[in-house]
């Protein structure tokens, strides 16, 4: 694995590793691709304000969430067919998160089955669920969740219909991830779940709840208030609502609502260290990198995600340094500020442009 030493290269090795469906599936959105798009443009329109003359010989990027360590502010976030990418599926995950030192989020759409996975590694692991019976059938989930040593449970909460996406739709292609329905149908246990299924998870179980897919102040707000224990923002990489903003440009809003009560992950087109920066210096708590991992795990599976992790970890590093930052707790807004727009295009593959270079 050493001799992948930039993240462009992974990203290399993942395209020739993948077939156009499963490459197309992972690089794709819904419809225009328009989120896609605005999510690598919104963080493109972010640029530093450095300090100097500070010491920065010793940098420290740890974080907790949920009390346990991760040695960067970086979660491996749910991906419902990883074990497209690589047959151990969420179990590669595991082993991965367990060997760099971080937190995994497993989703419901993922093979082996959720409780195999928890005996995977020594990793903290959230589980995450798409409704797919009635509350009886998601009491169950809950209590085996618990029963398995889950750290928390996640709610996706953007998935109440399942998107048009055009990638797949011409190609006649269905992903393996279990959630197959013809796009524009309504998953009828998603689309049913609503405030009072957070007011009966709080009531009734003793674990952290995670909702993921907020993408408004007004929501952030109410969350909190309904006691949910982590706030994630996340337009599910522009695989959902078409033209929704970018996940980095509605950090601040949902940083201010929550107003420092509960831990914010965000996610969305984060895929290079200074990207994760930007998302710590608005006031997330960590970043998700989803892409990321799909790409790192077709490239070589869980060496190959373990790998991707190290270099995001220099990357990290050196923007901090060069920023005249050492401690990842010291990063805020003052730190970053809007900046005209770099020429397009914008996509997956837009960070790491030497590709298209020829390199």
């Amino acid at each position: 694995m050493r001799d992948f030493m930039t993240l462009g290269e992974i990203a290399k090795q993942a395209e020739r590793n993948l077939n156009q469906n499963l490459w197309d599936y992972l690089r794709g959105g819904a419809d225009s691709e328009a989120a896609v798009i605005r999510n690598r443009m919104a963080l493109a329109s972010l640029a530093f304000r450095p300090k100097v003359l500070n010491d920065v010989s010793t940098i420290r990027t740890e974080r907790t969430l949920l009390g346990k360590p991760m040695r960067i502010p970086v979660v491996l976030p749910p991906i419902g067919s990883v074990q497209q990418f690589h047959p151990g599926g969420g179990s590669s995950v595991a082993e991965a998160a367990t060997e760099f030192g971080t937190t995994m989020i497993l989703s419901s759409a993922c093979f082996p089955a959720f409780e195999e996975v928890a005996k995977v590694g020594a990793c903290s692991k959230i589980f995450q669920l798409y409704l797919a019976g009635d509350q009886a059938w998601m009491d169950d989930i809950i209590e085996r969740t618990i029963a398995a040593g889950y750290d928390a449970f996640c709610l996706t909460v953007d998935t109440s219909l399942y998107s048009r996406r055009e990638r797949d739709i011409h190609k006649r292609f269905i992903p393996g991830s279990g959630r197959t329905a013809t796009p524009g149908s309504v998953f009828d246990a998603q689309a049913r779940m609503d405030w009072d299924t957070v007011a009966h998870i709080k009531e009734t179980y003793d674990i952290p709840l995670i909702l993921k897919g907020i993408a408004r102040a007004d929501d952030a707000t109410r969350a909190v208030e309904a006691g949910v224990d982590i706030v994630y923002t996340s337009n599910h990489g522009g695989r959902q609502l078409d033209h929704a903003r970018g996940c980095i440009a509605v950090l601040p809003e949902i940083v201010d609502a929550v107003d420092g009560r509960v831990p914010v992950i965000v996610d969305g087109g984060f895929l290079r260290g200074a990207d994760v920066v930007k998302g710590l210096c608005l006031g997330a708590t960590a970043v998700g990198t989803g892409r990321l991992l799909g790409l790192s795990m077709a490239a070589a599976g869980p060496a190959g995600v373990v790998r991707a992790l190290e270099i995001l970890e220099q990357e990290i590093h050196l923007t901090m340094g060069l920023m005249g930052i050492a401690d990842v707790d010291d990063l805020c807004p003052d730190l970053v500020e809007a900046a005209p727009m770099l020429p397009g295009p914008y996509d997956m593959m837009s960070a790491f442009p030497l590709l298209a270079q020829g390199y």
